[in-house]
C-alpha cells in the first residue's frame, strides 16, 4: 500500500469518527428493578372518574394500574400466581398505600386474572418510558382530610427529617405529607422505618411532577 493510499483511508476514518462523535446519543432507558413478587389488590368506586396522581381520570374499566415506586408509562405483565392467568397494564397511578402491597390493578384488570378481592403475584416490566433524569423518591406520611392536619405534621417532622411537601391525592381525596428526595427506594425505606415510629404507616414514593 502506498503512502498516499495510506493517507487517504487515515483522513477517512478520522473524518467517520468525528461525524460520529457529533451525534447526539439517545437517553439511556430508565433503570427498573427485575421482576416482583408480591400482594396484588384492585380499586374501583369511589376512585372511578377521579384524577390519579399522574393527571389522567381514572377509569376502573381501562387496564391500568398504580404502584408506589415505577414511572408513570411503565407497562407490566402481572401474573396470578394462584391460576396462572395474566394480563398487560399501564402504570398511571401511586398506590396502593396499604402495607405490604405491591400494585393496586383496576378492575378490569383484576376480572382478567380472576382475582376477586387480593391474589399474589408476579409484576415483570415490559417497557419504560425514557427519562434523562434519575429518579428520586421520598417517604409518604399521614392521611388527612384537610390541608392544615397535613401542614401540622410537617412542621412537626420539619426539625428531625427536613422539609415536608404537602400532596393531595385526588384518588382518596386527602393530604400527605412527603418526607425526604433520596436516590433509591432502598434508602428510603430506612427512612420510612424511622418516620413510622413518630407519624404511622409509611410509604416509600417516586417523586412526580404535580398535574
Amino acid at each position: 500500500m502506498t503512502d498516499t493510499r495510506r493517507h487517504a483511508i487515515s483522513l477517512l476514518s478520522l473524518t467517520v469518527l468525528l461525524f460520529s462523535g457529533c451525534k447526539k446519543a439517545p437517553p439511556p432507558p430508565a433503570p427498573v428493578p427485575a421482576g416482583q413478587i408480591g400482594v396484588a389488590s384492585w380499586y374501583g368506586h369511589p376512585f372511578d372518574g377521579r384524577q390519579t396522581a399522574s393527571g389522567e381520570i381514572y377509569n376502573m374499566e381501562k387496564l391500568t394500574a398504580a404502584h408506589r415506586t415505577l414511572a408513570f408509562g411503565t407497562v407490566v405483565h402481572i401474573t396470578n400466581q394462584v391460576n396462572g392467568r395474566d394480563v398487560q397494564v399501564r402504570l398511571n397511578d401511586r398506590g396502593p398505600f396499604v402495607a405490604n402491597r405491591l400494585i393496586d390493578l383496576s378492575h378490569a384488570a383484576a376480572q382478567q386474572i380472576d382475582m376477586p378481592g387480593i391474589a399474589n403475584v408476579r409484576l415483570e416490566i415490559i417497557s419504560a418510558p425514557r427519562t434523562r433524569d434519575l429518579p428520586s423518591f421520598a417517604v409518604q406520611v399521614g392521611q388527612f382530610a384537610t390541608r392544615d392536619e397535613a401542614a401540622s405534621l410537617a412542621d412537626r417532622l420539619k426539625g428531625q427529617f427536613g422539609e415536608g411537601v404537602l400532596v393531595f391525592r385526588p384518588g382518596d381525596q386527602t393530604w400527605r405529607v412527603l418526607v425526604g428526595r433520596l436516590p433509591s427506594p432502598e434508602q428510603g425505606d430506612a427512612l420510612a422505618q424511622k418516620l413510622e415510629q413518630q407519624a404511622g404507616p409509611a410509604f416509600v414514593v417516586r417523586l412526580d411532577e404535580q398535574p
